[in-house]
């Protein structure tokens, strides 16, 4: 084991909360601070470290797949710009509910339950209540709290803030916060859907034992590796034709330049790649090491399941959109609705960069009437001709120009209720089909 490893394990087996420095691991281990230094960068990137502002490196536990409308005490002090008086062992736990404690202290209990956060002033008969029922405590207008509370959030590990501002700043911020983190989409990484005992093929090995795994596979595609598992190239069903000896063997005739994402990889960039590239099947590598593939069935699934998640609250898009109605004129959609205030520029008419995201949504929706869920934008080309009011009706139509195998341009076009034309453009995507 190196003294790297060494150290990384040593982080590890760290209770959580444990506050970590890089001279005390290199006194504790006696080893030099690079070498520690190193190392809890390592394990930062691994997700079991994390430094918070006025607190310090922690040990935290690590999280793979965090709930959108999870909000941590830890991220509450960033948006505060609050100082953490006691408890910090437990600034990295979920806040679940923020209440305002603007009643007596004989029925706050009824409103309070583990992992809520309480927003009160200087009393600190609330923030002792709060504590004993395992809720943290905010203190507003920037108050300390006594030792006794100090102590009591310690033993307990819930944290006791303060802030400087004042309550109704306070549950506004936390309640933009969290509004931002309930719309935010669960960003799918390969590793949520590679497949995670691949079929590939060994260098040494031969055409016969290709043919015979292609066979019971069904597949075209296969990595190829060697002793120790790293990625040395990829073999197809065209690499092997002309290749009529059975026991000729795989690395001769395999393609050495490998397209291939890591478990990291979000869904969304190598759908990118595999689409440009007319993939289907790509290898997946962890320190240039094959751990999986990646299929394009894989990618439409994990394309599908996040286009049908839940949405909780509106984005711009969604206010925007919902103020349009459709309707189907032949081969053309046609979309009818009144300019917003959200559209709006500084010199109140629409802007350009929002009547651009109604041209490229009309031309995507147009893609999707045929049935084409999975759709890329490669570019989009947008000319504009006259401004357009707040409260204007406006009328766009989108048709489909040209629908390929695999690209498909639309044509967007964007008229006001006098029928002059606004804006035009012209969309090419990739679409995707199983």
């Amino acid at each position: 084991m190196s003294k790297h490893e060494e150290i990384v394990n040593f982080i590890i087996s760290l209770d959580i909360g444990t506050k970590i420095s890089v001279r005390g691991i290199s006194s504790e281990l006696g080893l030099s601070d690079g070498t520690a230094y190193r190392a809890i960068k390592e394990a930062e990137n691994m997700g079991i470290v994390k430094t918070v502002p006025r607190v310090g490196t922690v040990r935290v536990d690590k999280v793979d797949k965090k709930n959108i409308e999870s909000l941590t005490y830890a991220e509450v002090i960033n948006i505060l710009d609050a100082t953490i008086l006691g408890g910090k062992k437990g600034i990295n736990r979920s806040l679940n509910k923020f209440i305002i404690g603007a009643m007596a202290v004989e029925t706050i209990h009824k409103y309070i339950s583990p992992g809520y956060l309480l927003i009160v002033g200087n009393r600190e008969e609330a923030q002792e209540l709060a504590l004993e029922n395992e809720a943290a405590v905010l203190i507003t207008g920037g108050f300390n709290c006594s030792e006794k509370i100090k102590a009591l959030a310690n033993e307990k590990g819930i944290p006791v803030l303060s802030s400087s501002y004042d309550t109704f700043t306070v549950a506004s911020m936390i309640n933009k916060a969290i509004y931002e983190s309930m719309i935010k989409k669960e960003i799918i990484s390969v590793e949520d859907v590679m497949e995670i005992h691949p079929k590939y093929l060994s260098g040494t090995d031969t055409v016969a034992t290709w043919r015979k795994l292609m066979m019971e596979t069904n597949h075209e595609r296969y990595p190829v590796v060697d002793e120790n598992m790293k990625l040395i190239g990829i073999v197809t069903l065209r690499d092997l034709q002309g290749h009529d000896d059975e026991n000729e063997q795989i690395y001769k005739v395999m393609s050495k330049d490998t397209i291939s994402v890591t478990p990291k990889t979000t869904v969304a960039y190598a759908a990118h790649i595999m689409g440009w590239d007319g993939i289907k099947l790509c290898p997946v590598v962890n320190k240039k090491k094959l751990v999986g593939v990646l299929s394009i069935e894989d990618v439409i699934k994990a394309m599908e399941f996040s286009l049908r998640q839940p949405q909780v609250s509106e984005t711009i898009e969604d206010l925007i959109l919902k103020n349009f109605k459709c309707d189907i004129e032949g081969e053309r959609l046609h979309f009818n609705g009144q300019i917003i205030p959200q559209m709006l520029d500084p010199v109140g008419t629409a802007s350009w960069s929002s009547l651009n995201m109604l041209l490229s949504t009309m031309g995507i929706m147009a893609l999707r009437k045929n049935n084409n869920i999975n759709i890329s934008v490669d570019s989009i080309m947008a000319y504009f001709m006259k401004p357009v009011q707040m409260g204007s009706d406006i009328d766009i139509y989108a048709e489909v120009l040209d629908k390929g195998r695999s690209f498909s341009k639309v044509e967007i076009s964007m008229y006001n209720r006098l029928k002059q034309p606004v804006a035009k453009a012209m969309i090419s995507a990739k679409t995707f089909s199983k």
